[in-house]
């Protein structure tokens, strides 16, 4: 098969497309024959640049609304017949001390990052159960398997992203529908650029690579997932860290 063209005819959807991981997301995917979505919230400009860069498709959706998620679900399905990929990708961080963490904070991040890929998931199962074949890919994080001080609430909701998939596979792979997780490890991205000096040299000692990944690489394993060529894969957790997890005990 010419892995260019791996997902001819596909629909996908990549919530959080318009930067970082999701925009390698959307920009592989797209490059592999998929007809893209992604979703963004307030970043008008930079989604803009992702369509004309990808030719994919923004939508404007928040990951906190159920029903805003239903109806661009169903838009698509309208447009294009089907829903054949989702990648939960959008999510945030509110690094704080617990102590000094408040309610509001913790309740935002779980909302968006785990809540949010529950709303996509429940709103993509009936096309996908209807066709009797769908992807779901679920994007998780370092902190989800490690926890990071500071990152209460983000490593809950990613450890929580990570027992959603295994439940969710369970649940949709007799219906012909495979659900499976991504856990990228420290990626060059914004969040990573604004890291101070010291903690990015902590954690590259602690990285077999000794580099952080790029987005590229977690978007290939995403697109490895949403191919064929993993068609007996489901359930399982693909960890992209430069080995930063296998050096742990």
């Amino acid at each position: 098969m010419n892995q260019k063209n791996d997902l001819q005819e596909k629909v996908a959807i990549v919530t959080g497309g318009s930067r970082g991981i999701g925009t390698a997301v959307v920009s592989e995917l797209a490059s592999r024959g998929a007809k893209v979505f992604f979703t963004y919230n307030r970043s008008d400009e930079e989604a803009a640049e992702v369509e004309k860069a990808s030719g994919a498709v923004k939508v404007k959706c928040s990951q906190t609304d159920g029903e805003q998620i239903a109806s661009a679900v169903d838009s698509i399905v309208a447009s294009e017949g089907k829903i054949d990929i989702l990648v939960n990708n959008a999510g945030i961080t509110s690094d704080q001390f617990i102590m000094m963490m408040p309610q509001e904070e913790w309740t935002k991040v779980l909302d968006t990052n785990i809540n949010g890929a529950f709303r996509w998931a429940k709103a993509v199962c009936r096309p996908m159960m209807t066709a009797r074949q769908g992807t779901i890919i679920n994007i998780s994080s370092v902190s989800g398997l490690l926890g990071i001080a500071g990152q209460t609430n983000y490593a809950a909701s990613k450890g929580a992203l990570l027992s959603f998939s295994r439940a969710l596979a369970a649940e949709l792979g007799p219906k012909g529908i495979r659900v499976n997780a991504v856990v990228p490890g420290f990626i060059e991205t914004d969040m990573t650029a604004r890291m101070p000096r010291q903690i990015k040299h902590q954690n590259l000692d602690r990285i077999l690579l000794h580099r952080f990944g790029k987005p590229s690489e977690v978007a290939r394993a995403v697109a490895f997932l949403a191919s064929e060529d993993s068609s007996y894969i489901i359930g399982q957790t693909i960890v992209v860290d430069g080995g930063l997890t296998g050096t742990v005990a």
